[in-house]
């Protein structure tokens, strides 16, 4: 989809998605000590506003001004400030780096997703953590719900391979999860792919 696309899913007071973080990247940074934080095709911004409300500068991009608007009215409801910037991830990140980035439920090609991955693993600083969480290759046949395109699903096992022979970085987690959905007719439960990275230090 592009960002016309998205303004349009976007559009409307409701927020598509929830305005309660994704629960992987509460459980899998609520340990970090403050720092900076990159949230990566942030959509209605409910990461990085959680980021910020535990103290952390956070810039998130995406492509869809809609969006950001609706990201923008979250973390003022929520009293934190976030650095909402307008831009296509697919071609470049904000300069600098981050003590933690997060890659939630981007869904790419995979020489794109493979070349946005390289992107945000420069980016981090060091000792930082880069956090990819998306819907699983394997969703379609055995979970609910995500795109249903198995050529923009993830394999935890291909992002982690991503990083196989570059020692300045090490894979803390990398694993197909279960994320409990509720739906009308009860709990189900989505397939996802979880991969944590640490930079160990700059090239």
């Amino acid at each position: 989809m592009d960002a016309a696309a998205w303004d349009a899913r976007y559009e409307g007071a409701e927020l598509v998605w929830s305005a309660e973080p994704n629960r992987f990247v509460a459980e899998h940074l609520a340990d970090l000590a403050p720092g900076r934080a990159l949230d990566v095709a942030c959509g209605e911004g409910r990461n990085a506003v959680w980021l910020a409300g535990r103290g952390f500068a956070v810039t998130g991009v995406d492509f869809s001004t809609v969006a950001l608007a609706k990201a923008h009215q979250l973390a003022d409801a929520s009293r934190v400030t976030v650095d909402w910037e307008p831009g296509d991830v697919t071609e470049s990140l904000p300069d600098g780096h981050f003590d933690v980035i997060v890659v939630a439920y981007l869904h790419l090609p995979g020489d794109a997703m493979a070349g946005l991955v390289a992107r945000a693993a420069a980016a981090l600083a060091p000792a930082g953590t880069l956090l990819l969480v998306g819907h699983h290759v394997d969703n379609p046949g055995e979970g609910y719900g995500g795109p249903q395109d198995v050529a923009v699903l993830h394999d935890h096992r291909v992002l982690a391979g991503l990083f196989a022979d570059d020692a300045a970085y090490s894979v803390e987690t990398a694993a197909r999860v279960e994320r409990p959905v509720t739906t009308d007719d009860g709990e189900v439960v989505a397939l996802d792919a979880l991969v944590r990275v640490v930079r160990i230090a700059l090239d």
